[in-house]
């Protein structure tokens, strides 16, 4: 597929990882977010995601999350990013915040942008696959844009600490309406969802940028317009740091999906991705999961070491 000139990536890179910390800590006790550091001693979580954003977009237009106070880990893995899509964030007020902030910077750029999001510290076994979908939901917005597309794996088994899409009336090859989101479901729960055709949620997403915006229009107005504020736009101040975070101490903390994609079922699609090999690697033990199916099979005194940096 032809990269369209309008394709944007933002990589979410500001997380800090807590629930690895076991697993991500330093012999000095730095404990390293997990899109730092790497499961093969090769390239980190992040450069990795950065290499499958370029499947689909320009290097000058991909955008990466990250926090202030990461900066130690962050700096010298983008050094070759341009500057102006390094976008830092100065505390962590929830992903819609994270989202909503490299969201108006793209605009300024680029209104007609097609903007794809992808969290930075997931693992993928098989890339393609993963890429061929993304395109497929890229390409839909050709003729849909007030939709917003998710991207759902088809789950290997039943995990119960993972978010689940029930997807319903199929809408197109591959595509099909969002009923609902499950967060979490308890072990029998996640089981009955595998069986039901209930996909893994990849927090994976594609839309175009009028309708991500519109979106936060609707729902929170007043942080649209305060961020606006806060980045140049409109007329408003200057993006200096100061102003930043005064703007971000006042933000309210806001979950992108629960207060922003959950009620808005109506506008959202579903594209069922085949298994990949997908993992968040959000838990020591799907951690442990995802290195015993690397070639080579790490041993498990060196679990620890392959995840660091």
């Amino acid at each position: 597929m032809k990269k369209s000139s309008h394709n944007w990536v933002v990589a979410l890179a500001a997380g800090d990882g807590n629930r690895l910390r076991s697993v991500t800590t330093t012999g000095t006790g730095d404990a390293v977010p997990k899109q730092f550091c790497s499961l093969r001693g090769g390239p980190s979580l992040l450069l990795e995601t950065l290499e499958r954003a370029e499947s689909v977009a320009a290097p000058e237009r991909i955008c990466v999350v990250v926090a202030s106070q990461h900066r130690r880990w962050w700096r010298s893995m983008l050094s070759s990013t341009r500057s102006a899509n390094v976008i830092v964030q100065p505390m962590n007020r929830g992903t819609a915040n994270g989202i909503l902030l490299p969201l108006l910077h793209i605009e300024a750029r680029d209104p007609d942008a097609r903007i794809v999001i992808l969290p930075s510290d997931h693992y993928v076994r098989d890339e393609p696959i993963l890429v061929t979908a993304l395109e497929s939901a890229l390409g839909r917005l050709d003729n849909e844009a007030e939709e917003i597309i998710l991207l759902g794996i088809h789950p290997e088994r039943a995990e119960p600490d993972l978010g689940y899409i029930i997807p319903g009336l199929a809408d197109g090859p591959g595509f099909c309406r969002v009923v609902r989101f499950v967060e979490k479901p308890s072990e029998l729960l996640a089981h009955h969802l595998v069986e039901a055709g209930g996909l893994w949620n990849a927090f994976i997403l594609v839309a175009r940028m009028g309708a991500l915006l519109s979106l936060f229009a609707s729902r929170h107005p007043h942080m649209v317009a305060t961020m606006r504020s806060a980045i140049g736009c409109d007329g408003g101040r200057a993006d200096d740091k100061n102003t930043m975070f005064e703007i971000y101490r006042e933000l309210p903390v806001t979950d992108f999906s629960r207060h922003l994609l959950s009620g808005a079922e109506a506008f959202l699609r579903v594209f069922r991705v085949e298994q990949c090999g997908w993992s968040d690697l959000g838990t020591p033990e799907r951690l442990v999961k995802t290195l015993r199916s690397l070639p080579g099979n790490t041993p498990p005194g060196r679990w620890t070491q392959k995840l660091q940096r």
